[in-house]
């Protein structure tokens, strides 16, 4: 072969090479194309399907109270879920109600609205007549168990209110102190003096805390959201407490430096939370619904409904027992403005 045929040759053969170089990088990078196109169709449909005006439409309301509730106008990005204080104990299967907040969440305009409804107050409970919302859950769950007791409270609360309720959440004094301390503790604005009367340690007998803003472990945080003897207003008093708790949670949970904190959070959820029918997915959507613009001492709004104590019978106990009145009329103005869209 003469020298310009064999360089003719090579030249080909390299031409060759180099082509299918070529083709085998574009056929590279055409899978990473797919891949990547794959994936950011696999991202985009899961952020569109848990973003919150998707995620949180056409709700269903627990129990057969909240889908008979009139006058209700729900829109997509916004949910109620009630929660659930109670003293409820690792080994028991009953449980007390100590505390109800009825939250209306609205992801489109950032605002919860919050409304803690007393211990006391007088409800009606189905096959039983009127008695007080702690008993509710107690009697409920001891003859039908615990996940129902939670519904027929959920429910009894729905009644009184008029708002469907789609997501509950329980926790006790352990999940609350677990969670603080999982934070590394939290600030709290007291708005008033709190002198500690009937707490869950005895070595924290008669503690006294100046209005003002305290820098807090859990077991501190716990005995205060269950104090109200001591307050001004009594029941009312333990609601702005549990609201300066809240708001301390919140701004904790989304400093910068807790981020790293949160997958090990949600990991122990178990940890903190007694009872909820929120799934991850809800729990993803809320943050996609919070992330970026959360303002907790803006955005978090207690409501007040004020009432008037009672001597008055319960059907359940068959008994004279001192109860809360809330005030008919200023709850469904509370209502109306705050908590239906």
């Amino acid at each position: 072969m003469s020298k310009k045929n064999y360089e003719s040759e090579n030249s080909r053969r390299n031409f060759r090479k180099s082509r299918k170089r070529h083709r085998v990088l574009r056929y590279v990078l055409l899978s990473l194309a797919v891949l990547l196109i794959a994936g950011s169709a696999l991202a985009f449909f899961e952020y569109h399907r848990l973003s919150p005006e998707n995620h949180f439409s056409n709700l269903k309301a627990i129990g057969a109270a909240g889908n008979n509730s009139k006058n209700y106008k729900e829109k997509a990005g916004t949910f109620n879920v009630l929660l659930i204080g109670s003293d409820a104990r690792k080994s028991g299967t009953a449980s007390h109600t100590d505390s109800m907040v009825l939250i209306h969440a609205d992801l489109n305009k950032h605002t919860y609205n919050m409304l803690s409804i007393p211990r006391d107050t007088r409800v009606y409970m189905k096959g039983y007549g009127y008695t007080k919302l702690t008993s509710v859950q107690y009697i409920s769950q001891v003859k039908k168990g615990t996940k129902q007791g939670i519904v027929d409270a959920v429910s009894a609360v729905s009644d009184l209110t008029g708002v469907p309720i789609h997501y509950y959440a329980e926790t006790n004094y352990w999940g609350l102190k677990d969670m603080v301390d999982a934070l590394g503790g939290i600030e709290m604005n007291l708005p008033f003096k709190v002198t500690l009367t009937h707490p869950w340690y005895s070595r924290n007998q008669g503690k006294t805390f100046a209005p003002g803003v305290h820098q807090l472990k859990g077991e501190m945080v716990a005995e205060l959201t269950h104090e109200r003897y001591s307050l001004p207003g009594t029941d009312y008093g333990r609601q702005q407490l549990q609201q300066a708790a809240l708001i301390g949670i919140a701004k904790k949970i989304m400093q910068p430096s807790n981020v790293t904190r949160l997958p090990a959070l949600s990991r122990s959820l178990s940890k903190f939370l007694v009872a909820t029918n929120m799934s991850t997915e809800d729990m993803v959507s809320v943050g996609l619904g919070v992330k970026g613009n959360f303002h907790p001492e803006k955005q978090i709004k207690y409501r007040q409904v004020k009432g008037h104590s009672a001597t008055m019978y319960d059907d359940l106990l068959k008994a004279n027992n001192s109860q809360i009145i809330l005030d008919s009329d200023e709850l469904k103005t509370t209502i109306k403005k705050y908590f239906s869209n």
